[in-house]
C-alpha cells in the first residue's frame, strides 16, 4: 500500500526544524537548554509526520530514540559528551545496519529512504554500499569536530554543515538511480516472476 507523501516543504520542514531550534536555542542559552528544546522538537516532528501521513520513517524513529536517550542523559549527567556522541552513534549504527545488511545480500536502504524509488538488485546493492561508506565518514567526522572545536563550532557544523554535505551526496547519487532505475512494467514482471517460482 503506498505511503501518503507529504509536501515537500514539509518533510524540509519536519527534518530541519529540530536542528533549528537546536541552532537558535544554543545561540540564546546554552547546549543544555537546546539539547531539552531539540528533544522536544524531535518528538512534535515526528507526532506532525504521523498525523499527516499516517506513518514515522524509520530513519525519523531511529533517530528520535537516540536523540531522547542521549539528551536525557546530557542533561541528567550535566555532560556535554553524550549529546555530541549522539551524530557518531546514529551514523554508525546506520553504516553498520547498511554494511551488514550488503554481508548477508540485503539491502536495506529502501527500508531506511522508505522505497522512493525502484532500483534493480545491482542498483540497490551499489546505492547501498555508497550510503553506509558515507554514514561510516560521517561518523569519523563527528568525532574529529566535536572532539577538536569548540561546543559553538560543532553547533554550527552540525546545522550548517551536515545539512549541506548530505543533501549534496544525495542529489550526487541521482545518476545512479537514473541509470539502474526499474521502470513500473519491469517492476512487475519481476514481482510475476518471482511468484511463479515461488509457486512452482
Amino acid at each position: 500500500m503506498d505511503k501518503t507523501q507529504p509536501h515537500p516543504l514539509f518533510k524540509l520542514a519536519t527534518e530541519l526544524g529540530p536542528l533549528l531550534v537546536f541552532f537558535f536555542v544554543n545561540a540564546k542559552f546554552n547546549l543544555f537548554a537546546a539539547t531539552g528544546a531539540f528533544m522536544v522538537a524531535i518528538v512534535a516532528a515526528m507526532i506532525a509526520s504521523y498525523v499527516v501521513t499516517r506513518h514515522i520513517p524509520i530513519m525519523a524513529i531511529v533517530t528520535g530514540v537516540i536523540v531522547l536517550v542521549f539528551g536525557t542523559l546530557t542533561l541528567v549527567l550535566h555532560d556535554e559528551t553524550f549529546i555530541k556522541l549522539k551524530p557518531t552513534i546514529i551514523y554508525g549504527l546506520f553504516a553498520a545496519i547498511l554494511g551488514g545488511g550488503l554481508l548477508f545480500g540485503r539491502s536495506f536502504i529502501a527500508v531506511m529512504f522508505d522505497q522512493m524509488f525502484n532500483l534493480t538488485p545491482l542498483g540497490w546493492r551499489i546505492l547501498t554500499l555508497r550510503w553506509a561508506l558515507f554514514f561510516a565518514a560521517m561518523a569519523v567526522l563527528n568525532e574529529i569536530v566535536w572532539r577538536t572545536q569548540s561546543t559553538d563550532f560543532w553547533v554550527n557544523f552540525k546545522v550548517f554543515g551536515v545539512t549541506p554535505i548530505t543533501m549534496i551526496f544525495a542529489i550526487a547519487q541521482m545518476p545512479l538511480t537514473k541509470r539502474y532505475h526499474l521502470e513500473p512494467a519491469s517492476l512487475e514482471a519481476s514481482e510475476a516472476e518471482a511468484g511463479d517460482v515461488r509457486k512452482g
